[in-house]
């Protein structure tokens, strides 16, 4: 069994980085150098023809997308705990979060970091577009601290954690910098120390060199 996470710091492979590393499993990571546009090139594209970050080599079998490699690896060590079992109501929550958070919250951050690709040639069409994505992301992180509050915790599932915590994670960093953050909420503000807390998220974090603040 060989595992090779494709990475860059900070980049959507966070996620898959921090299951690795709390799953305690053997695995390899090589950086794709988003600064030398390396995820466009011919090698990286033989893997993700897509171009973008990450990608999971797992034996033969290549994945992408980060809630895909989150749900393979899930599935492949069941014995680690981070999904529910099939057929089960749990499980199926667990479905519902994480497509939440790659379908509706991940896709919304595209407009607030990358304004010129939705927003028009001009700078004030830009700036009108990311604040729209903030208000729209706010939204987002109220209707999830909602959430987290009504589950009981510390999880969204309640007591068990699952994979949907750490993408709810990725996202909440995401938001560090924004004026009204993931972490001023009150559930996610304590969901999210207590995710630093966990000795493989601290890790990961400090592998990949990521400035403080965390989140």
């Amino acid at each position: 069994m060989a595992l090779k996470l494709y990475y860059f710091p900070g980049n959507a492979s966070l996620a898959p980085h921090i299951l690795l590393e709390e799953m305690g499993v053997p695995f390899e990571l090589v950086l794709v150098d988003r600064d030398q546009k390396a995820e466009k090139s011919p090698e990286y594209l033989k893997l993700n023809p897509a171009g973008v970050i990450p990608t999971l080599a797992d034996d033969d079998a290549v994945i992408c997308e980060t809630a895909a490699i989150l749900l393979h690896l899930a599935d492949k060590f069941p014995d680690k705990g981070w999904i529910p079992p099939l057929q089960s109501a749990a499980r199926a929550q667990c479905y519902r979060w994480l497509a939440y958070l790659t379908n509706t919250v991940q896709a919304e951050f595209l407009h607030f970091y990358y304004p010129d690709r939705h927003g028009g040639d001009d700078s004030a069409s830009q700036q009108a577009t990311k604040q729209r994505a903030e208000k729209r992301l706010g939204d987002m992180f109220d209707l999830l601290d909602n959430a987290l509050g009504q589950s009981g915790g510390p999880f969204m599932l309640g007591a068990q954690h699952s994979v949907a915590d750490i993408f709810l994670f990725m996202m909440c960093r995401w938001s560090r910098n924004m004026a009204n953050p993931a972490r001023t909420r009150p559930h996610l503000g304590k969901f999210m120390a207590m995710m630093v807390a966990r000795p493989a998220v601290a890790t990961v974090l400090t592998r990949e060199q990521l400035p403080q603040p965390w989140y």
